[in-house]
């Protein structure tokens, strides 16, 4: 899978492409060209989309094929669905001190909450 480079190496600011050319005749065509929002998402989240899709959005599928657990994968889709929307969805989101309670009670592992503790902004 090819990946666009879409955010600054420097900054991490989003790029735009702007030049087009045409291997055929040499045409250029200059302008401010957004990327499609598919392009924001990092390779990893790309193939939880794709794993996702191909599952028919069934989560325990998702689960099994990625070797992972419900609340990863639910933590993974807010993120997609987050920057693909561009809207905040921490309202449905477990709060910091819920998470660090879940550890504690071991219903999530360490690795499970770290996917939960990103998603939180």
């Amino acid at each position: 899978m090819i990946k666009i480079l879409t955010k600054c190496p420097v900054c991490e600011g989003n790029l735009k492409a702007v030049k087009l050319k045409c291997d055929t005749c040499g045409t250029v065509i200059e302008n401010n060209f957004d990327f499609p929002k598919l392009l924001q998402l990092s390779r990893e989240q790309l193939e939880f989309v794709t794993v996702f899709l191909k599952s028919r959005g069934n989560i325990k599928d998702v689960e099994k094929e990625l070797g992972i657990s419900y609340p990863t994968v639910r933590a993974k889709l807010d993120q997609v669905v987050e920057i693909l929307s561009g809207d905040s969805v921490a309202k449905g989101r477990t709060s910091r001190d819920e998470i660090l309670n879940k550890i504690e009670n071991g219903e999530i592992s360490p690795e499970e909450a770290v996917m939960l503790l990103n998603s939180i902004k």
